[in-house]
């Protein structure tokens, strides 16, 4: 008898897995609830990870004629001759709405940062169900079902182990030397507290007014998904999940404050007693704040041009096709500034202009990365000259870079370390500018602005008071005589 009991119990395993729905890739589980349920019974949808953390998933799907009830958690750790496995499941429990056959769709959740894709199903939900008493009940302490105790669920406030940070890279910078400042909520290793971001937009909104400074420029490295970071800090393991991060240029030397910030987020007080359909968290909320922060900013040490240079770490990369040039002859000549540092700061290289060549405006172009915390890229300047004289000419003598180099804490410049070498005749005195003056505002340039004081002449003076008083008196006559 013992053994048709135990055959059957099989029978009844295998039969109702062999109705769940099975989404499976290396070590994640997707697993969808059976294919027919009672009115007054719950449907589940069951995310597991076999031998490694369940970090991350997405939101579970929204089903027409269930309603999401809440999640819970389960792990498990075998060890079997010296061989640990284990497992962590997240369950989410819906409950029918009313009866009916109702359509699961096709959809794909990403877990672990790994997209999966779930065929659908069809649930039919019949008519209530009339729960059986297990016999074995008496054997547990607690009911898993929640069957046995109706009442009201006790909740408890979990104690967290979590804060939210503003950190920087540096605490003390030049102007126009880059730091950067990231925003993020720390949750350690142990935790045991669940939490969920709280309406993370608006709230991101209006902390951004708060942090970001007025006398900055500001590269954003516009962060889209949030996900866990495994960090150790102070020999503790913390999952790192950062909200914000951008590198700030400032534009003087006025020190830059960053107030205290706050994040509310949505806490779960969990059920003293969890059931398996029951309820078994309760949605709270708590608010962390960050530590006010201060960075200081330093003046740049004396130089001609310290107030336009930009800061960085750069070097140069200039290309040219050929360096054997034609008088009268364009050729091009680009200059590519790179580095780490304010990109768009970065303003073209001073030319010299002594006759020896004739330099138009260059095109330019900037290329900006985000990327390993830093800003880096290139401004390129692309520029067409043409030789007015023969000769051999470093390109250096004409063309340079100055900027200061936070590292090594002084100024340098980037120089052409090219040499051209122009054959032909000089072309130095022709005239390349047409001869048309242009407008009436082209000639002010070439007019002569030498005063001269007027001649004397009292003969014109006379004769034209004369002519006046003429035609005063002929208008009085004609007045008088009407």
């Amino acid at each position: 008898m013992t053994f048709f009991f135990q055959k059957r119990c099989f029978l009844l395993f295998i039969l109702f897995y062999a109705n769940f729905s099975v989404a499976m890739a290396q070590n994640i589980q997707i697993v969808l609830g059976p294919d027919e349920i009672g009115e007054n019974q719950a449907w589940t949808i069951t995310v597991t990870a076999q031998n490694e953390q369940l970090k991350s998933y997405d939101n579970f799907p929204d089903i027409t004629g269930f309603k999401k009830r809440g999640t819970s958690s389960q792990s498990t750790t075998n060890i079997v001759n010296g061989n640990i496995s284990s497992s962590q499941s997240i369950i989410m429990t819906y409950l029918p709405t009313k009866q009916g056959t109702y359509t699961i769709p096709a959809f794909t959740m990403k877990v672990n940062d790994k997209s999966f894709k779930v065929a659908g199903k069809k649930v039919k939900v019949g008519a209530p169900v009339q729960q059986q008493r297990d016999p074995f009940s008496s054997f547990f302490d607690r009911d898993p079902y929640g069957t046995a105790n109706r009442g009201e669920t006790e909740f408890i406030d979990l104690k967290e182990d979590a804060f939210l940070a503003l950190t920087t890279n540096k605490d003390e910078v030049y102007v126009g030397e880059g730091f950067q400042a990231t925003l993020s909520f720390f949750l350690s290793e142990q935790n045991q507290a669940p939490f969920q971001f709280s309406d993370l937009n608006k709230q991101l909104t209006d902390i951004l007014k708060k942090l970001k400074p007025a006398n900055c420029w500001e590269e954003n490295f516009n962060i889209e998904n949030i996900n866990a970071e495994r960090v150790t800090i102070k020999g503790k393991v913390y999952d790192q999940y950062k909200i914000y991060q951008a590198v700030f240029f400032p534009f003087n030397a006025e020190p830059i404050k960053f107030p205290s910030l706050g994040l509310e987020m949505i806490k779960y007080k969990v059920a003293k007693n969890p059931t398996y359909f029951g309820q078994n968290r309760k949605e709270d909320f708590k608010t962390f704040y960050t530590k006010a922060k201060t960075i200081k900013v330093k003046q740049l040490p004396p130089h001609p041009l310290r107030d336009l240079v930009a800061v960085g770490n750069y070097r140069l990369d200039e290309r040219m096709r050929s360096t054997d040039l034609e008088t009268g002859q364009s050729a091009a000549y680009e200059f590519h500034v790179v580095g780490e540092g304010n990109i768009s700061a970065i303003e073209k290289p001073a030319i010299k202009k002594d006759g020896g060549f004739e330099w138009y405006e260059p095109n330019v172009r900037q290329d900006i990365n985000r990327d390993n915390n830093r800003v880096t890229g290139r401004k390129s300047f692309g520029y067409f000259m043409i030789p007015k004289e023969p000769g051999q000419f470093n390109l250096g003598d004409y063309v340079n870079w100055v900027f200061f180099n936070p590292v090594e804490k002084k100024y340098d410049t980037l120089k052409s370390q090219l040499t051209v070498y122009v054959t032909g005749e000089s072309k130095k005195n022709e005239a390349i500018q047409s001869n048309d003056l242009g407008s009436f505002y082209d000639k002010i340039q070439d007019a002569d602005n030498t005063l001269f004081a007027m001649n004397n002449n009292r003969w014109l003076m006379w004769a034209f008071n004369g002519f006046i008083g003429v035609m005063l008196i002929g208008a009085g006559y004609l007045v008088f005589k009407k």
